[in-house]
């Protein structure tokens, strides 16, 4: 049996964002593990997600680093007050502050991976920077401030 996702842990009330929501059957529902001390997602892009014959669309990059990171930010959360990620209470994350930077364009068609580390946790905020990859090569770098959801929104 395999280790469930970061994302299969997301209470239902917080588990419909389009990108990595479970709860989203039109979404992106990416699924996001740990190796090592690195996150990582796989996902392959679909003919629609073209921005031009062949290359995949930017904004669809960027939504995967979002998500991906935010994933990776309450993973690390758990991680750092040595909790599993089903205990309660829930840490999620939403994003404070998202930079993307397209290095080269990605081709459409094949796998992507993401692989995210934390480079900062401090109270509720946690940074992360993602890279991209297309097969062996690096095609974006992105990196992600995100902050602990207020209660508010977990209601």
């Amino acid at each position: 049996m395999s280790p469930q996702a970061f994302q299969d842990y997301y209470p239902e009330n917080v588990a419909h964002c389009y990108g990595c929501g479970r709860l989203n059957e039109h979404g992106h529902q990416i699924k996001t593990f740990w190796e090592g001390e690195e996150s990582v997602t796989r996902f392959i892009p679909e003919p629609w997600h073209t921005a031009i014959p062949g290359y995949t669309y930017g904004g669809l990059l960027a939504s995967l680093i979002d998500c991906h990171s935010t994933a990776t930010a309450a993973a690390a959360m758990y991680r750092a007050e040595g909790r599993a990620m089903d205990t309660e209470p829930a840490f999620r994350f939403v994003t404070a502050a998202l930079h993307v930077e397209y290095l080269k364009p990605t081709p459409l068609g094949g796998e992507l991976v993401l692989r995210g580390r934390v480079k900062e946790l401090r109270g509720r905020k946690v940074i992360i920077e993602t890279t991209l990859y297309a097969g062996e090569a690096v095609t974006v770098r992105g990196e992600v401030v995100a902050v602990q959801m207020p209660e508010s929104f977990l209601a």
